[in-house]
């Protein structure tokens, strides 16, 4: 306990703007269910209630000292300690505060947007129960086949008959519905008892598996046997497209279970939870800790407990999983590192494939970063010997990779965006008694409504964009603001009634699908599909009855799925990544393709993919058509370091929007004078040269009512661009500049438009 005359001093993160701590005392009289001795050796991590301003608002200890910028007599005590303990690890609570100072984000948004929904509002962790069914009396004086009109509930009581007592979880395994129990609930047959979830890992391990796992091929096993599952080692799992990834996945899984670790697993979307979970569950009899933002808060909480426990062996989840807290962490999975979706895009900016390399680091465990497409930072750091590169060049069994055929489509008379060699190959696959898969990244109808007579075109009022024409419901949609209206009758400059749709999207192409293929079942797969919840997995289970079919859709489509009896897929616009102002787009481009038409010919029959596209002789398209993915990521690494761009330099970009332009442009010339003046801008070949770009318009200058402009600045050294950035961020934020617009920081930025 410290002295009155020197009191300890708590530095605590609170959600804000502002890139501080704030000082408080220790709570001056101990309320609630925390030992006295709890409030004199607070440590950082731990959730209180404090007062601030005219709020009260749950803050979370960073640090202590003995002295404070501010006189003793101005700090307020903390009102309550929420915690007997800190909720997450120190090594965990590190990594938060690493990844504040990282992303030059504010630390209180960090610490906060690492909890679970209930916590950050200070509420308590809510009880994990789990319920159970067992025979009640009158159950079990049934005689046998007495429901056999009801063969579900009939197959509920003889299981019931052979074990006392089932859980929600294993009932769910075996695919048998929550009506089913309901119902046999409602005829006194079965009774429900809740019990709190325990795990016992000892009885995990002895019936581990549900199902015993694939023999893999030489590849494989190689891969497998040369991953190191103790200390931190970081691998770079290659494989083609079905080269059996996951596979390796679950089998490393098992080796760390049996260790009496744990498994965190991250996926890039939501849509691929589902297929994921039920691969996982096919094979491990053990809980799985599901984190995505699908979850409703108490889920979400009950989860992120789960692992935090150890109560789930196993924890899956999208980009905010990484935050997690695991009781005994033993490895760590990136499946599709390359995919954007683990780059988080507004507010908090973060990596979480590249937070996990920090992550495993600090834990001292193995990481795995698998994809078919790597990215060029990933090559690159397999190239530094940074990460190991494990290869897989096959599919398994008699799957082969996709054939590849070009189609030129300049000159060509197309019906409706496809091209008379598309079509055929259609008709061909579905008389084959085979599935198609037609990739079009555009939702709508189409991407522009125009006036035939005059030129007029709908756009956007509030962004630098066009209108997309949507028919279900028929409306006009603006895809950057979600700005929705009616389309007009007449045209509202010249009154023609003449208005014309140009351009497709996924809704027209499913028009001109079923216009072609009456008779065959059009599945279209985009955001608008797939809003409604269970939807995206009643459309994949459609697919896998194996009935001929054509799947139509946006890059939803394109990630992980495994679609056996997909023989052609048909890319009808590969071009939109070659002229981007974005430097990654090429990159992106090539992940896409790459990903599409690895859906093809995934089980014992070849497949083809057809590339629709006006440069077919395009270095980078020939490229990849002609020699895959891996030769035309090596053409862009050559582009790269001749750009002297990322990944051979370092990045970050500092964004500024108004309503008056001038007030960004203002802001960002600021912040360049401020930057010259911290780090010089230098041509010279040195370890700390240093480059500006901008301030400049962002490629849509207007969005959402507001004018955009960005500013590059490009390091050799992450080092020094790091000390240059934490400087900056803080002079910024105390200009009266900064005020007048919504600025943000973007370190290593996936997205520059």
């Amino acid at each position: 306990m410290s002295s009155n005359n020197n009191p300890t001093i708590y530095n605590i993160a609170v959600p804000s703007p502002l890139r501080r701590l704030f000082d408080y005392l220790a709570p001056e009289t101990p309320k609630g269910a925390i030992t006295n001795e709890a409030y004199f050796h607070l440590l950082p991590g731990t959730r209180v209630l404090i007062p601030f301003g005219r709020r009260k608002v749950v803050g979370i200890i960073v640090s202590t000292t003995h002295k404070s910028d501010f006189p003793l007599s101005r700090l307020k005590p903390i009102e309550v300690v929420l915690d007997n303990e800190p909720l997450v690890p120190s090594h965990l609570f590190e990594l938060y505060v690493w990844a504040a100072r990282y992303y030059q984000h504010p630390i209180g948004d960090v610490l906060a947007n690492s909890l679970p929904a209930l916590l950050r509002k200070g509420e308590d962790i809510p009880t994990q129960d789990e319920k159970h069914w067992q025979l009640s009396e009158h159950g079990k004086g049934l005689p046998e086949n007495a429901l056999k009109r009801a063969p579900k509930q009939q197959q509920i009581l003889n299981m019931l008959q052979q074990q006392s007592s089932m859980s929600r979880d294993e009932f769910k395994r075996l695919d048998i519905s929550s009506s089913a129990l309901k119902q046999l609930e409602e005829k006194g047959l079965v009774d429900s008892v809740i019990t709190q979830a325990k795990t016992n890992l000892d009885d995990i391990l002895e019936n581990l598996l549900a199902e015993q796992p694939l023999e893999l091929y030489p590849e494989q096993q190689q891969a497998l046997d040369s991953i190191e599952l103790h200390g931190f080692n970081p691998y770079l799992l290659y494989g083609e497209t079905g080269s059996g990834k996951t596979e390796i996945y679950l089998q490393a899984i098992e080796k760390i279970l049996r260790y009496g670790k744990q498994a965190l697993v991250l996926i890039p979307e939501i849509s691929l939870t589902p297929q994921t979970l039920s691969r996982f569950e096919r094979r491990f009899n053990c809980p799985i800790a599901v984190l995505h933002s699908g979850l409703t808060d108490r889920e979400r909480t009950l989860a992120w407990d789960a692992a935090r426990t150890g109560q789930a062996p196993i924890v899956l989840g999208t980009r905010s999983a990484i935050f997690t807290p695991l009781k005994s962490p033993g490895l760590l999975i990136v499946d599709e590192e390359h995919d954007s979706s683990f780059k988080q895009q507004e507010g908090f900016r973060y990596s979480a494939r590249d937070l996990a390399v920090i992550r495993a680091q600090k834990e001292a465990i193995p990481l795995i970063l698998g994809s078919a497409t790597p990215s060029l930072e990933s090559l690159y750091n397999c190239e530094q010997h940074r990460y190991t590169r494990l290869m897989l060049t096959c599919r398994p069994g008699n799957a082969v990779q996709p054939r590849w055929q070009p189609v030129d489509i300049r000159k060509a008379n197309l019906s409706s965006g496809y091209s008379r060699e598309l079509i055929d190959a259609i008709t061909q696959t579905l008389a084959a008694g085979n599935q198609v898969l037609v990739f079009l990244n555009r939702r709508g109808f189409s991407p522009t409504l125009s006036c035939h007579e005059c030129g007029w075109i709908a756009g956007c009022h509030r962004c630098e964009a066009r209108l997309t024409v949507h028919r279900s419901p028929n409306r006009l949609l603006c895809h950057h603001c979600e700005h929705l209206e009616p389309v007009p009758p007449k045209c509202p400059f010249c009154h023609s009634s003449q208005l014309q749709c140009i351009g497709q999207g996924t809704e027209r192409s499913e028009e001109v699908l079923e216009a072609l293929f009456p008779d065959t079942s059009i599945i279209r797969v985009d955001r608008d599909t797939t809003r409604r919840k269970h939807a995206m997995k009643e459309m994949l289970a459609q697919v896998n009855l194996g009935e001929p079919c054509i799947l139509i859709g946006t890059q939803l489509l394109a990630k992980g799925h495994h679609f056996p009896n997909v023989t052609l897929v048909a890319i009808l616009d590969a071009d939109g990544g070659l002229f981007s102002p974005d430097f990654r787009a090429p990159e992106k481009m090539g992940q896409l393709i790459t990903q599409v038409a690895g859906r093809s010919g995934r089980g014992d029959k070849p497949g083809t993919v057809i590339l629709q596209s006006h440069y077919c002789d395009h270095p980078l398209i020939a490229t990849l058509t002609s020699s895959g993915y891996n030769a035309f990521s090596q053409e862009l690494i050559k582009e790269r370091q001749l750009a002297q761009l990322p990944p051979y330099r370092h990045m970050a970009l500092i964004r500024a929007e108004a309503v008056n332009g001038e007030a960004a442009i203002d802001f960002l010339k600021h912040s360049r004078q401020c930057a010259e003046r911290l780090l010089p801008a230098t041509n010279l070949p040195s370890t700390n040269s240093v480059s500006y770009l901008g301030p400049l318009p962002a490629p849509m200058e207007r969005r959402s009512g507001r004018f955009r402009h960005q500013f590059s600045i490009i390091c050799n050294e992450r080092p020094t661009l790091q000390r240059m950035m934490t400087t900056l961020c803080l002079e910024l934020e105390q200009s009266q500049l900064a005020k007048r617009v919504r600025w943000s920081v973007d370190i290593d930025p996936q997205d520059t438009t």
